[in-house]
């Protein structure tokens, strides 16, 4: 093996007030922006409900805590709406409001995070994994798993020993049309099309230049029970390092890891 190391708008509801919310502004008499994409509702389930898990993407998003406005643009709701809400989320520990009148995730969202990890028993088999590539000098893996119809989260994620890396984090969401990943996901949890039907027979993706010029990817599929999939694993660095020869001798490596991850969770 060469060596890899150089290489409809809501319905309105009135305005709550209480010690705990400001008073709705006069701004709030006027309708808010088409609700985006990502923040419509399924069709299915409890409309108050998305409504309530759209105010919680949008802060667990934004870059800074959010003011109320940030949350109206962000989710396309009216700002007595998303008050009503953020009454219910703050008296259940979800929300906590900060300085200058902005919002926060709070304590109960670590609290479920910490409940996910001790009953999840994918990071203790990922992460041994993830490091066995690192040492093999394969780039940076990632372990991603599908978030909704169009996006994915990495789960996981460990830099490889390069000097130069790729930009991306645990907890990212990031395209499920775009990447190797994302390709992987679609086409093992049954996409249709030619492209897709390619990566089953392979058994893995690559991409260059797919989501971000600079960057480029190799994912594989790692399955549970019944050859249900449970997510890709991927390996991904910058562009000019994926040239043929690394592709194929990290290839070697990628998909017997994933094979094995797949052994260990009953796939």
């Amino acid at each position: 093996m060469p060596n890899l190391q150089d290489a409809a708008p809501p319905v309105r509801l009135p305005p709550i007030r209480g010690p705990s919310m400001p008073p709705a502004s006069a701004s709030d008499t006027t309708p808010p922006s088409p609700l985006p994409p990502e923040a419509e509702a399924p069709g299915k389930g409890v409309a108050a409900v998305d409504r309530a898990l759209s105010i919680l993407a949008a802060i667990e998003q934004g870059e800074e805590a959010p003011t109320l406005s940030d949350l109206a643009r962000a989710t396309g709701l009216y700002k007595s709406t998303i008050l009503r809400l953020l009454e219910s989320l703050q008296g259940h520990g979800y929300v906590s409001r900060v300085q200058d009148a902005r919002y926060a995730l709070g304590p109960a969202v670590r609290r479920l995070g910490m409940a996910y990890e001790r009953r999840n028993p994918l990071r203790d088999l990922v992460e041994p994994v993830m490091a066995a590539l690192v040492e093999a000098g394969c780039e940076s893996p990632s372990f991603h798993v599908r978030q909704d119809a169009r996006l994915r989260l990495c789960l996981f994620r460990r830099e490889s020993n390069h000097s130069t890396l790729d930009r991306v984090h645990a907890g990212d969401l990031l395209p499920l049309d775009r990447g190797a990943a994302g390709r992987v996901i679609l086409a093992f949890d049954g996409a249709e099309g030619e492209a897709f039907e390619a990566v089953r027979v392979a058994g893995h993706a690559c991409s260059l230049g797919e989501r971000d010029p600079e960057c480029a990817g190799l994912a594989a599929p790692v399955f549970g029970p019944h050859r249900r999939l449970i997510g890709a694993l991927s390996l991904s660095g910058p562009r000019e390092r994926f040239n043929a020869e690394n592709v194929v001798a990290m290839r070697a490596h990628l998909l017997p890891a994933a094979a094995g991850l797949s052994v260990a969770l009953g796939g």
